[in-house]
Parts: structure tokens; sequence; C-alpha cells
């Protein structure tokens, strides 16, 4: 079955344990690191190992960052 997607999307969170987690919206991949520049090589990885065959492969991994923050009132 051929990919017609030709970017991936992942949801990227702080992990409230330390670094980051990513989980793709539409395939069943999930990485972590500890910062975001290892994240994206990781997700690379998981990436061209999930989609063996480039043909079928998402040719942009696509990163929608979310950051909890607190601001005071």
């Amino acid at each position: 079955m051929k990919n017609t997607s030709t970017e991936i999307v992942f949801l990227v969170e702080e992990d409230p344990e330390g670094g980051y987690t990513a989980k793709a919206l539409s395939e069943s991949i999930f990485t972590q690191a500890n910062d975001i520049p290892s994240l994206k090589e990781m997700l690379r990885d998981a990436v061209r190992c999930h989609f063996p065959d480039e043909a079928e492969r998402p040719k942009a991994i696509r990163l929608h960052i979310v950051r909890d923050e607190v601001i005071a009132s």
C-alpha cells in the first residue's frame, strides 16, 4: 500500500520527568529524547524504520510542539 502523504505530523510534548516525547498522529510511531535536536534525529530514524521502502516514506516530518506555560494573573 503506497503512502499518499508527503509529510507525517508528530505531537511533541515536554515529558514531566525531563526531555521530550513525540507521537505520530497518523501512524503507530513514538519516541523520546532529552532535547529537541536529539528528538529530531530519533524521529528521522523512527520514520525510516517504520517506512523501510523509501518510495512510501513521507518526505517531511512536521513537529507540532505543545508547551504548557503558566503566567501570573
